[in-house]
This record gives structure tokens, sequence and C-alpha cells, in this order.
């Protein structure tokens, strides 16, 4: 029987590009992010998958529209929820597929976390993705040091870092470059989320939150500024609707949004 970290590894093989997206505060919308760029990768031809390592809070399967189905087992392991039915191009992953009911909750120690970590990385059958997009909790906790660790072997691209234009959330985003420093995980760039309001009525955007910090303090740290993303409650109507049989799907509905034209950009940005 193979080890845990070839076993990882050879699970991985066939993942061209894994994308860590982070953030050292909750609330800024970190999920949001990785759904939308997981989304902008799919509708340019490629083959994505989205692992949620947010074991406390997994919102990934609810975004995606997938939070009342489960995973299924089989004899090479799990397979990861299909968005997109028979296409099969856009699949996730998440502790919610696993628990009795949407209201039940995770309370684990470190190394039950760290052990569930591993086995999603190395027990589910990704298949040949293009992407795989992987969306942590806030901090810099055994969630993190845990994923970092076992994908070592695979070699990630590194990490998308998100913030908001508020200084209490850049100071603890500040904290979080440090931490990607200090365990070698290259920083793809930093996204500034929640970016002014766009007016749902006249799509005039007003900078509610101030703007501009997260470009800053890109500069500042000297790595890639990706993008700014406003607020759009159009999008967050997309995330919470369910399509009635027969409507678009959701990568459809969202590759005509607003917000569609700004992760297109933030996704030609990552590596190729």
């Amino acid at each position: 029987m193979a080890s845990a970290p070839d076993s990882l590894e050879t699970r991985l093989q066939t993942v061209k590009h894994i994308i860590l997206v982070l953030s050292g505060k909750g609330g800024v919308g970190k999920s949001s992010v990785s759904t939308q760029l997981a989304l902008s990768l799919c509708n340019a031809g490629h083959k994505v998958g989205v692992l949620d390592i947010d074991l406390c809070g997994p919102s990934i399967p609810r975004m995606l529209g997938v939070d009342n189905q489960q995973v299924r087992q089989a004899s090479a392991g799990w397979v990861p929820v299909y968005i997109d039915g028979e296409a099969q191009r856009l699949c996730c992953m998440s502790i919610a597929f696993l628990l009795p009911n949407k209201e039940a909750s995770v309370v684990w120690r470190g190394p039950k976390k760290t052990a569930m970590i591993r086995q999603f990385l190395s027990d589910v059958c990704w298949g040949d993705l293009d992407y795989l997009v992987i969306d942590t909790p806030p901090g810099t906790s055994d969630e993190h040091m845990a994923v970092v660790e076992y994908l070592k072997a695979a070699n990630p691209d590194g990490a998308v870092l998100v913030t908001t234009p508020q200084n209490v959330a850049l100071a603890d985003v500040r904290k979080e470059l440090n931490f990607c420093r200090q365990v070698d995980l290259p920083i793809l760039g930093v996204i500034e989320n929640m970016s002014g309001y766009v007016c749902p009525h006249c799509t005039e955007c007003t900078n509610i939150f101030s703007s501009g910090g997260g470009e800053a303090m890109a500069k500042e740290f000297e790595v890639p500024f990706l993008g700014r993303v406003p607020i759009d409650p159009t999008v967050t109507h997309l995330f919470e609707s369910t399509p009635a049989p027969g409507q678009l799907s959701l990568m459809e509905r969202f590759a005509a949004s607003n917000l569609a034209t700004v992760f297109n950009a933030i996704a030609a940005k990552l590596p190729r």
C-alpha cells in the first residue's frame, strides 16, 4: 500500500495548476472569489475543480447550487460533485457533502482537520484538471499549514490573497502575506474585493468602503495586483437562487453577469 504522500502526489499528477485562495480575515468574500474564479476559468474552456477546506464553515456547495448533493464512493476513491452534469468541466468537493444535514456543526481539533484535508487531496478522483482552486478558511492555522505541507510534492502555483479596502482587513492580509513567505508559497497576487457597490438600477459604482487599499498593499509588498471587485447584488442573487428546469445554467448566468468581465480579466492573469 502506498504511503500517504505518494498517494497524494500520484492523485494530483493529472492536475495542471493548483491555486489557493487565502485571506487573513473572515467576511472578505473569499469563497465568493473562489467560486467566481472557478466559473470564469471554466467559461474560458478549462476543466476546473474546487476544493473547500473551510471545514467549519463550508459554503462552496451552496454557492455552486449543489448543496443537496452527495459524493459517491468508487473503487478509486471519492467522486466529486459535478456542477454541469455530463459535461464534467466543473466539480467540487466539500465536507458539506459528508454532513448529516446542513445545520450540522464540525467540532474538530487540529489533527482530525488535517487528516480530513489529506484525505480530500489523496482520496478524491479529481481526474484531468486544468485548475484546482482551493478555498481556505480565514487565518493562518492548522488547515493552512496542513494544505501547504501536503501540497509541497505537487508544486502548487501559489496563492491568491483576498482583502477588502478597509484597514482592519488589510492588516490581517499583511499577516497572510508574511505567512506565505514563511512557508515558501508563491503569491500570485492580491484581489481587492467589495471595492465599491454597483447599483442594480443604474450600474453606477459607489465606493462605500473606500478603494485602493489592496492595490497599495500589493505595491508595498511588491506582489501583483490582480484587480478590484465591486459588490454586485445581482451576483449575490445568482448564488442564492436555484434555476428552474429549462433555465440557463449557473455558468451561463454568471457569464452574462456584470462581474464576469472583472473575473475574466483576473483569471487571465493566472498561470497557464
